[in-house]
């Protein structure tokens, strides 16, 4: 049977509390005590369930790696590109699927706490959560403010609403709509928005904002863009993501409705699986390699020496890749 923490107090003669205490470096301890613990740990093959920090309180070289769905196939990439990256640089991950549901990721946050890692990459997009501030570990955002003292790793979102909108223009299109995923102030999405209505403003057109929240069940998401292209006229649409934009063309197509000679589509992210699998489409393309490359080594600066100097935002650009579903001319 695995030996217990309770195990290991009544080999060395001390309290849980004291080998707990001992396991985690916390507090003052004589090297007494903390020899009869290590001893009787190593006597027993105890192995703490935190697999925390080595006993005498070196890195546990893991990080804590959390994000919305890895189910998404820009989040997939994304993470699999991070999860590569620190394992060649020593590191172990444990990710956490935090969806869109806060005291999810409040939870998720307190066991990586509990399990001493080393820093956090944080890619969730709920808002509110003040533990990230609270603990002093390192933590680099992606895409997200989590405080003041956290440094964020985007792409150029507004840049990217704007390039959508005039690639859409310059191929026809002139009743342009956004298909935003979601609208809260702090999310990715929002400043594709901004982008997105600051082009439209330039371009005198009048904008048309349909808000199709990312976590809505694909059917209810497919019949609710059935409905708007049905009743509405529009000749161009951006997608805050490329996965309602591949629904746009599906509900299109059946439809009747002709891309891109009727409607011209744009989507957003442009991973290898969207490029590999739906090249027809049309997609605004995040650095993932140098997000991911980034986010390690801003992180791994931290671990390093916490009080090294970052910036508050890094900003990377992105890229327009034109298929056939804003223009009829590409091979």
């Amino acid at each position: 049977m695995r030996p217990k923490l309770t195990d290991v107090a009544k080999e060395a003669g001390v309290s849980p509390t004291t080998v707990s205490r001992v396991i985690n470096n916390y507090g003052y301890l004589s090297e007494e005590t903390k020899n009869k613990v290590f001893q009787a740990m190593k006597k027993l093959n105890y192995q703490p369930n935190t697999v925390a920090r080595s006993l005498h309180g070196k890195q546990t070289n893991l990080i804590g790696a959390i994000f919305p769905s890895v189910s998404n196939p820009f989040f997939g990439e994304l993470i699999e590109k991070i999860e590569n990256r620190l394992f060649l640089s020593g590191y172990k991950t444990i990710l956490c699927n935090s969806a869109d549901n806060r005291e999810k990721e409040r939870s998720y946050i307190n066991m990586l706490i509990a399990n001493q890692v080393d820093g956090i990459i944080a890619g969730a997009h709920n808002l509110g959560i003040k533990e990230y501030d609270q603990f002093g570990l390192p933590i680099i955002s992606f895409d997200r403010y989590l405080s003041d003292n956290i440094p964020i790793v985007s792409s150029d979102n507004h840049q990217g609403g704007e390039l959508a909108v005039q690639e859409l223009y310059q191929n026809g299109a002139r009743n342009i709509y956004l298909f935003a995923s979601s609208n809260k102030p702090n999310s990715p999405t929002h400043r594709r928005r901004t982008g997105y209505l600051e082009a439209m403003a330039q371009l005198s057109l009048e904008p048309h904002v349909k808000d199709i929240p990312f976590e809505m069940l694909p059917s209810v998401k497919s019949l609710t863009i059935r409905q708007i292209l049905s009743s509405e006229k529009i000749d161009g649409i951006f997608c805050t993501d490329d996965l309602t934009a591949l629904i746009v063309l599906q509900q299109a197509k059946e439809l009747g409705i002709k891309v891109p000679q009727e409607l011209k589509v744009i989507g957003y992210d442009g991973t290898k699986f969207i490029q590999n699998y739906h090249p027809e489409l049309s997609t605004i393309e995040q650095p993932i390699e140098d997000i991911a490359q980034l986010l390690v080594e801003l992180l791994l600066k931290r671990i390093t020496d916490k009080k090294v100097q970052l910036e508050k935002h890094y900003m990377l650009p992105v890229k327009l890749i034109r298929s056939k579903s804003t223009s009829q001319f590409v091979d």
